[in-house]
């Protein structure tokens, strides 16, 4: 497989607890003027339903994507990454750059995992995903296959990551936390303990890369939790938030410009480039450093996040 950092190619073409992303997009309207439901079925956890638009499949969890999409693939062109969020966390690549193992929690419809087992190919991604379901769907609708380099464990991520830390085994260089919906914020996934066994798993030059849909009311907290728990970190942020963290001290911006340029062929081919993802790059403190930091004795999110009564 082709290098994408060291060739000029291109292609022809990521459950509540360890659930699926939600892109902030508007919902797909217009369901009498082309929108076709292809596949529905009801898991443990919710519907999930797959439609198709113009030239976008997209995974769904509400009627015509009411409320939003989970995942969409442009069938003209799979690899591009549709989403804006999809490309805001490979800026983790600009802070590590060579992850030999990573891990993924939530699946989607398999962007993410798909889209890094072809931009790292000595890679071993693992990927958490608690609804089989998903995984059935992602394979079925969205190209996501599991192989010798990506491997895929039905259960919650906050279990494997405990059951992983308490083997004592595996570390990991890159963790991208992808299970956060609109609908519904896992909250023990939110929380400083569960960062702190996050971090734990990482390598001492290991990175994480949060997506996020936070509230203006939750913003406050989510940060203050990330700040106490790895320090200094780069915020990300357009329609989606991408928190960028580094287990050890944070690269410098200027170390992030350097890697990014590694990657400027290969983000070409997906559809964008790395200076769009770079110019997000930020450590400025823009919430209220008195908020009260997350616990698993405190977490309100979705209280926090207006989905409460």
């Amino acid at each position: 497989m082709i290098n994408p950092r060291t060739s000029s190619w291109s292609w022809t073409f990521a459950g509540r607890a360890a659930g699926l992303a939600l892109a902030l997009w508007p919902p797909l309207i217009g369901a009498q003027e082309g929108m076709q439901l292809i596949h529905s079925e009801r898991s443990q956890y919710r519907q999930v339903l797959v439609y198709e638009y113009t030239d976008l499949r997209c995974l769904c969890f509400t009627r015509y994507c009411t409320i939003g999409r989970q995942s969409c693939i442009d069938r003209r062109a799979p690899d591009r990454l549709v989403f804006e969020y999809t490309q805001m966390m490979l800026g983790a690549l600009y802070l590590q750059p060579d992850p030999h193992d990573v891990l993924v929690i939530g699946l989607g419809g398999g962007t993410l995992p798909r889209t890094l087992e072809k931009l790292l190919p000595q890679s071993q991604i693992d990927v958490v995903e608690i609804d089989p379901a998903v995984v059935r769907v992602a394979q079925q609708y969205f190209s996501f296959q599991a192989d010798a380099r990506v491997h895929v464990t039905v259960e919650d991520g906050r279990a494997y990551v405990r059951r992983l830390l308490r083997s004592g085994g595996k570390r990991y260089q890159l963790i991208m936390l992808d299970a956060y919906e609109r609908e519904y914020i896992p909250e023990h996934m939110l929380t400083r303990e569960f960062l702190s066994e996050v971090k734990s798993l990482l390598t001492p030059d290991g990175i994480v890369a949060a997506n996020t849909f936070s509230s203006s009311r939750l913003y406050q907290n989510e940060s203050v939790t990330y700040r106490a728990v790895f320090g200094p970190f780069y915020n990300l942020k357009s329609n989606n938030r991408v928190i960028l963290a580094a287990n050890g001290a944070l690269p410098t911006l200027d170390e992030a410009t350097r890697n990014s340029r590694s990657f400027s062929a290969a983000f070409r081919g997906l559809g964008f480039t790395p200076q769009s993802v770079l110019a997000l790059f930020s450590t400025r403190v823009d919430w209220n450093q008195k908020a009260r930091v997350l616990t698993d004795q405190y977490s309100p999110a979705n209280l926090l996040n207006g989905r409460g009564t």
